[in-house]
């Protein structure tokens, strides 16, 4: 236990003193670095997917369900992905040194507000390899060290992964610090991590609820929580049946493990017998459990739900669906069973739209699209670090511009205060 958190404040200083170039660090240095990390990432792809096979097979030995297996593995096309995302992230605006707002005062000062790094960020994530790309690149783009900590089944995946970004650092003349993985799947590495007030200035948390639960209750840094994707959609009354089908069918199947995927569907009472029984089915046939409501409940094939499937992060394909009498009976199951994290209303009405964004306050709103869309890459962003539900700083898709802070620079000519 002593060695884990010897060599986890190891870490932490490095990442410090790494932080210190990284922020002053020029744009075209960052750049390079997340490009050549792309490149070195697709130049290993074999490599990768050999360590993936090793993950998977622990994977399978721990009895993973379905669900985190396919979050856990890689393939050609998400490697590829991966390539994309950091080239993206790489040929974005460097967020630090913006200014976000410029004034002068009656007395003649000058006063402008900037963009600047958070400093040291601790991500802890499950499953995911591709995270560890995803939130290394974020953080190098916004001037930020990062010390990662992914989940024991993605351990080698990770690894892999984590290696070509510290050769795409250093080639861009950059300390390999800058983005460091603790070495080790003991559990005692994060009670460390989160404890490192002197060298991490916020944690962020990817994973299921028992994570984020640890992650905010012993933390002594400040937290970007991460939530569960508790995702509803609202089918009402006015909805197109096309678009409801296509919306519907997608944020549910397209894959079912990831926090964008709807997990319970809302019905207006007017259209249960039509449009609502023709969507109930359509999901039947494309072999998602139902666990359907009352009524809903007599429909060949369904299984009638229980109170714990109300606010469930099912995370496979699996569905709760209940019919609600009309708009504000949807708002307020929606405002007492969801994670905040993203809810959908498919209507033609714009006032019952209006109405759903203003009442709602989940970090992501959507009208007639999927729900999948859920994610930073798909927001233009390049890659996310996670969906923030809280309210304080960071809420939605953590981008590079959300891994900042800003600081004030003032201006004067001799002004003094009367």
């Amino acid at each position: 236990m002593s060695d884990i958190h010897s060599l986890v404040v190891g870490i932490g200083r490095k990442a410090r003193d790494a932080s210190k170039s990284l922020a002053v660090a020029s744009s075209v240095q960052k750049k390079d670095a997340l490009i050549f990390a792309a490149e070195s990432i697709k130049e290993s792809t074999a490599n990768i997917l050999e360590q993936n096979r090793r993950d998977l097979d622990f994977g399978s030995s721990k009895g993973l369900s379905d669900a985190l297996m396919d979050r856990l593995m890689l393939n050609e096309e998400r490697i590829g992905s991966m390539v994309d995302g950091l080239k993206a992230i790489a040929i974005q605006d460097d967020p630090i040194g913006k200014i976000m707002e410029a004034w002068e005062q009656p007395n003649g000062l000058q006063i402008k507000r900037v963009r600047t790094p958070l400093g040291v960020i601790g991500v802890i994530y499950e499953s995911r390899p591709n995270v560890t790309a995803d939130a290394g690149a974020l953080c190098v783009k916004a001037g930020n060290s990062v010390i990662l900590r992914g989940g024991s089944e993605s351990y080698n995946s990770s690894t892999a992964i984590h290696n070509c970004l510290q050769r795409g650092l250093v080639k861009a003349n950059l300390p390999a610090s800058a983005v460091q993985l603790i070495p080790t799947r003991d559990r005692s590495a994060v009670q460390s991590l989160l404890k490192m007030t002197d060298y991490i200035d916020v944690i962020v948390p990817r994973g299921g609820k028992s994570l984020v639960g640890l992650v905010q209750a012993e933390a002594r840094v400040p937290v970007f929580a991460h939530l569960e994707g508790i995702v509803h959609i609202y089918l009402d009354k006015a909805a197109d049946p096309k678009k409801a089908f296509d919306v519907i069918l997608n944020s549910k199947m397209r894959r079912t493990g990831i926090c964008g995927a709807v997990e319970c569907l809302l019905i207006n009472n007017e259209i249960l017998d039509s449009l609502g029984l023709e969507i109930v089915k359509m999901l039947l046939d494309a072999g998602v459990e139902v666990r359907a409501d009352k009524e809903l409940a007599k429909i060949p094939g369904t299984v009638a739900a229980n109170t714990e499937d109300w606010g469930k992060e099912f995370l496979d394909s699996k569905i709760a669906v209940k019919a609600v009498a009309d708009l504000d009976e949807a708002i307020s199951h929606i405002q007492s069973y969801s994670s905040s994290h993203t809810d959908c209303i498919i209507t033609e009405n714009l006032e019952a739209r209006d109405r759903f964004f203003a009442q709602l306050d989940s970090a992501i709103l959507m009208h007639n699209a999927s729900t999948q869309f859920a994610d930073g890459g798909e927001f233009g962003m390049g890659a996310e670090i996670g969906i923030a539900t809280g309210k304080l700083h960071a809420r939605g898709p953590v981008g590079a511009a959300q891994l900042t802070s800003f600081k004030y620079l003032v201006e004067g000519q001799g002004t003094t205060r009367d």
